[in-house]
């Protein structure tokens, strides 16, 4: 039985990277096309209150338009590092278990992602 730990470990390293690198390019078009989106709003309501286009009693609708805006976005960033998080497990624990198949000959089920729930 030959097992290389030092190089489980650059595989692992590796594997997490890929995932990472492609999914940070995602988290950064979004973010930064949201980001955008609420900064414009948001110079829309302040223009509007200070010019009076929006009045007292529209005031509070604009408002809450931007928190929701941007309640929806950290919900949205939120499920992506989910899902990231569950990429990079899955990435990481496929090597180790290939490195561990590989020097003892056993032919390993992969194991399911903990459950998320369970960090809450």
């Amino acid at each position: 039985m030959t097992f290389d730990a030092n190089q489980l470990m650059l595989d692992m390293k590796a594997a997490a990277t890929g995932v990472l690198n492609a999914d940070v390019s995602t988290f950064r078009g979004f973010s930064d096309r949201q980001v955008e989106a609420i900064a414009k709003q948001s110079e829309f309501v302040a223009i509007g209150i200070s010019t009076g286009q929006i009045t007292a009693e529209t005031k509070e609708f604009f408002l809450n338009s931007i928190e929701d805006m941007t309640l929806s976005f950290v919900k949205t960033l939120r499920g992506l590092v989910m899902v990231t998080i569950e990429k990079v497990w899955n990435a990481v624990v496929g090597v180790i278990w290939k490195a561990i198949s590989t020097a003892t000959g056993l032919v390993l089920p992969v194991p399911v992602p903990p459950s998320s729930d369970a960090d809450s």
